[in-house]
């Protein structure tokens, strides 16, 4: 076995000799060379990977753990890494290229052809909301016959950003295993992670959806999530805190979209870009507006006749207005939190409507009687009872429907909900109460 570099004493020929035996190691025994690679430091280790063609490398590289490779790619030229990363297959330059932060990733793709750069880079890209927008890849994987003592030095050489666990690797770099913070530092010395292992209960691949990272770390109560390739090798991690991170950004950007708002505006955006993302929406709320005023108008004789209505009106379209809020505001959580899905609308629109029904006929008396004691009329008391109750009906079945007719399309169900539903409640609002107003005009 060797690997050592030639000392500064070293002549020319002996210096030599010790690169063809360091050639002839890791050509005959590149599972041992890695071995012994991943328990030195970068710095010492790359200065003799460096003296190495890339083809001598390549055998070494697919048996190092993707972390490990990752740190030896600064240690080595530029020329050197580029030969290495486009003789490796795609997804194994993947693996190194996904470790680095995104400054340097890019700096060695640079390096690339341009084929081979847009074939890694198409692997890299993950869709928004999937398991590998959300993972750290700074996860150092480690093996199980490493001792608690070298685990230790490791973490503090390399100053690993971890999770509350560290990941276990097979001898093909496949997941085996993990290994807690916390059994590590009450175990002796000399134990292996082997022997304080673990067994994965659950993992993801990149490209699953974080409503399924959301319900898989629920249903485990795990701390951190593996996310894994097709071939089983550990790309990163996900933790709770992460995941949670995310969520609370999503709640907040659709608390944007719900209102025709950009999920991409901050508080400190430039005007004319909040303009140019708010302007449409307006629109469409200006047409919206249009349409509940045309209804007003249909009754404008009515409205005439009765001033009282028109003091009035304001009361039912709000109502229902708020009524048609919160059914909207739990359907939507219940549908990013995948406690119902499209196939459960019938479920819930006959709750929310029956909701609707029950608060309608309660904010019917209370409206009744605040009516009578400021008009002193019966009529307009039934008037304002019966198409309360219409219009908190009329609102519970938007909420509920309005957001599932967006998931079922494939639409965002956040993206502007609050303004179609503003427009069903006041529509329905206004045309119950000057319907049933019409109707009995002639006990107003």
């Amino acid at each position: 076995m060797t690997l050592g570099a030639e000392g500064p004493a070293m002549g020319g020929d002996a210096a030599r000799a010790v690169v063809v035996l360091n050639r002839r190691f890791l050509l005959d025994y590149p599972w041992e060379a890695a071995q012994r690679i991943e328990e030195m430091p970068p710095a010492e280790s790359g200065p003799v990977l460096a003296e190495q063609p890339a083809p001598v490398l390549i055998p070494l590289w697919r048996r190092l753990a993707p972390a490990v490779a990752a740190a030896l790619l600064p240690e080595l030229p530029p020329a050197l890494v580029k030969n290495l990363l486009s003789e490796l297959f795609p997804n194994e330059a993947l693996r190194m290229i996904g470790l680095l932060d995104e400054d340097e990733g890019r700096r060695y793709l640079d390096l690339l052809d341009p084929h081979v750069r847009a074939e890694i880079e198409r692997l890299l890209t993950y869709p928004a909301d999937s398991a590998g927008r959300l993972m750290d890849t700074g996860v150092t994987a480690f093996r199980g016959s490493t001792t608690v003592k070298e685990t230790l030095k490791r973490l503090r050489r390399e100053r690993s950003r971890t999770t509350r666990s560290l990941f276990l690797i097979d001898d093909e770099n496949r997941l085996a295993g993990k290994v807690t913070i916390q059994d590590i530092a009450v175990a002796e010395p000399g134990q292996t992670l082997a022997s304080l292992a673990q067994p994965v209960t659950a993992t993801v691949t990149p490209m699953a959806p974080k409503d399924e990272v959301s319900e898989i770390l629920e249903r485990y109560k795990l701390a951190d999530l593996a996310v894994i390739d097709a071939e089983g090798m550990l790309l990163g991690a996900i933790t709770n805190a992460t995941l949670l991170q995310a969520m609370q950004e999503e709640t907040t950007a659709d608390m944007q979209t719900m209102v025709g708002a950009s999920r991409d505006e901050r508080a400190l955006s430039k005007a004319t870009f909040a303009v140019r993302k708010r302007m449409p929406w307006l629109q469409i709320n200006l047409l919206t507006a249009f349409m509940a005023a045309a209804v007003v108008g249909i009754f404008e004789d009515t409205i005439a006749r009765f001033t009282a209505l028109a003091v009035l009106l304001p009361v039912v379209a709000g109502q229902s207005g708020n009524a048609g809020a919160q059914a909207l505001a739990v359907t939507m959580r219940g549908l990013a939190l995948r406690e119902i899905s499209v196939r459960h609308w019938m479920t819930v629109t006959v709750k929310e409507v029956s909701t609707g029904l029950m608060n309608g006929l309660a904010i019917a008396v209370t409206c009744g009687i605040g009516v009578y004691i400021w008009s002193g009329s019966l009529g307009l008391v039934l008037v304002i009872a019966m198409s309360m109750v219409l219009a908190m009906i009329a609102a519970g079945f938007a909420g509920a429907i309005v957001p599932i007719v967006l998931t079922r399309f494939g639409q965002d169900p956040a993206q502007s909900s609050s303004i179609i539903l503003t427009t069903v409640t006041d529509i329905a609002g206004f045309f119950s109460f000057l319907g049933i107003a019409t109707l009995l005009s002639n006990i107003l």
